[in-house]
């Protein structure tokens, strides 16, 4: 063999063996009201591990509950409050039924939540924080299902699931359970009174993947010092998906200020515009998302329904931009 053809043997060698890891990426996928948009009840997301462990993120009540085709596998559900727009007290009878502005969200999922249907449905784990375990323990067992799988992460702790290590952080944020989700005779009594469940606090969630990604989910929450000293500071978060609709949540300005100057991650995914945020899919003139966008200094995605993208261990969006 001679110098130059093993040169380019040994070079060729060196690409075979750095191929698997440019490919390892974090897929995520939005499942929201609209394909191709983004709309005022968006909250899902589907992470996708290298590894092919598949995480929902609030299905909320843009996913069609269990039979919705864009699901697949659904190895883990993330819930990271009580409100029926995050854990799902209605859903959508089908993708992309009604418009944008106004979905049809005609099936209830009352009293077990589309989280615990598509988990029964799925074979999913649910994870949770503060005191919500037992209440999807409780959903579950109710229906059949193994309430061993609703699985505590509470702050300063993690688990590991699948290859995943998912930790829960602080949200600002009530955390009420719907007297509907109750049900009976002390539902309806709470349901009369105008009180709610108290089931903790709510979280955020910070997620370790197989390539080294960390990701962290802002679920609502007002501007706290732990998006710095534990988000930042100790979790090292690379990509952040954030709240920005305000009156309920972070509006664009507080939402912008928590990834500028206190998590300071490489990129950004907005969430929970609770507005037209695109039309056609084209950020909207005059909208919040269009604020938010303007105001974040580092790379933002638009999280498109349907529109799939991949993120590297630095948390840069190598495709679906």
């Amino acid at each position: 063999m001679t110098r130059s053809t093993w040169f380019v043997a040994f070079a060729a060698f060196g690409v075979a063996l750095s191929f698997p890891v440019l490919a390892q990426v974090v897929k995520v996928t939005p499942l929201g009201g609209i394909d191709g948009e983004f709309c005022p009840l968006d909250r899902a997301l589907i992470f996708e591990d290298p590894n092919g462990t598949r995480i929902l993120y609030d299905p909320g009540r843009t996913v069609a509950g269990p039979s919705d085709p864009r699901l697949g596998k659904i190895d883990i559900i993330l819930v990271t409050h009580m409100h029926g727009d995050h854990v799902g007290d209605v859903h959508n009878k089908a993708p992309n039924s009604g418009s944008c502005a106004n979905p049809d969200v005609s099936v209830s999922a009352v009293p077990n939540t589309s989280a615990v249907e598509i988990a029964l449905a799925k074979k999913s784990k649910i994870v949770t924080g503060s005191e919500m375990p037992p209440f999807f323990a409780a959903k579950l067992k109710a229906n059949g299902g193994d309430p061993a799988n609703s699985i505590l992460a509470r702050f300063g702790g993690s688990v590991t699931i699948d290859g995943v290590r998912i930790a829960t952080v602080t949200a600002l944020h009530s955390n009420g359970v719907d007297p509907d989700f109750i049900g009976g005779d002390l539902g309806k009594a709470m349901k009369a009174a105008g009180i709610a469940g108290d089931v903790g606090l709510a979280t955020g969630y910070v997620l370790r993947f197989s390539n080294g990604l960390v990701a962290y989910l802002s679920g609502d929450t007002g501007i706290i010092a732990d998006q710095e000293m534990v988000v930042r500071d100790y979790y090292h978060a690379k990509l952040a998906v954030m709240n920005m609709g305000d009156g309920f949540t972070t509006g664009p300005a507080e939402a912008a200020y928590v990834v500028n100057e206190l998590v300071k991650p490489n990129s950004v995914i907005p969430s929970h515009a609770n507005e037209v945020g695109t039309v056609g899919g084209k950020v909207r003139p005059g909208s919040k998302t269009e604020a938010y966008m303007k105001a974040v200094k580092m790379p933002a995605y638009i999280p498109l329904s349907g529109k799939t993208m991949e993120f590297d261990a630095n948390g840069k969006c190598t495709a679906g931009r």
